[in-house]
């Protein structure tokens, strides 16, 4: 057995090795999920070289530095559960807090908070159940926004549930709790280990452990009661080379 939780920690811990105390944004996944804060896209950004390539505001291009150009994507506002689909566009530099930029007509549609711009980056394989129903093509969607006025654009939210006429309700929960999630494991001593690697070799404070199942645990920082405090931590543990660092809201 504890040949097994070493073999398995082992595996996940590759995911945290640094160069030159840099974040490899180079990988690129087939698959990915990552919850996380989407940065709205404003023109200034552009030229005060926070975002370095630009996005039109009726843009259905979203910027993700984990995935390939052109991959269709689903982004989900886990506020209040609505979605589109986008493709990610060219390679560009944004700050590394967030995990998409977005452009303003996404940001719209989706009802984005601007204080939490709270969303879910996935790619779309055979499990999405809205995929072979999809009412428009991007391509159709980008000659619409190159036409109508981006207030008068909307995108259908489709999908094969039963009830597909049931209005989404809004989230009320408006209060800000976050923590970051650095990794989910199996063996809770696989769990101890991390913890125990993040605060020795990477001098990062107040790691902590919570069992959310029989056999699952969670590795994470926090929780944070404020953009500023989780933006801060953030950048600082953006060191520690994790593939996949998420957001959760309790």
């Amino acid at each position: 057995m504890r040949l097994k939780v070493i073999i398995f920690l082992s595996l996940i811990l590759t995911s945290c090795e640094t160069t030159n105390k840099k974040v490899d944004n180079k990988k690129e996944f087939k698959n990915y999920s990552n919850n996380g804060f989407a940065l709205i896209y404003k023109s200034d950004y552009f030229k005060k070289k926070i975002v370095t390539k630009k996005i039109d505001q009726r843009s259905l291009i979203i910027f993700n530095n984990k995935l390939k150009k052109d991959t269709e994507i689903k982004i989900t506002n886990l506020l209040n559960e609505k979605y589109l689909i986008a493709k990610v566009g060219k390679k560009s530099k944004y700050p590394i807090f967030y995990n998409s930029v977005v452009s303003e007509r996404i940001a719209m549609e989706l009802d984005l908070d601007p204080d939490q711009p709270y969303v879910r980056v996935e790619t779309i394989n055979s499990n999405n159940i809205f995929v072979a129903n999809k009412a428009k093509t991007f391509d159709e969607e980008k000659k619409v926004a190159n036409k109508a006025p981006v207030d008068s654009i909307s995108i259908k939210n489709i999908s094969l549930n039963k009830d597909k006429n049931k209005e989404i309700i809004e989230n009320e929960n408006t209060k800000f709790e976050f923590i970051i999630k650095f990794a989910d494991l199996f063996f809770e001593d696989s769990a101890i280990m991390l913890k125990k690697r993040l605060e020795e070799e990477f001098e990062l404070k107040d790691i902590n452990i919570k069992k959310m199942s029989k056999n699952l645990y969670r590795v994470y920082k926090g929780p944070f009661y404020n953009l500023g405090s989780i933006k801060n931590v953030y950048n600082e543990i953006s060191e520690v080379n994790f593939e996949n660092i998420e957001l959760i809201k309790l």
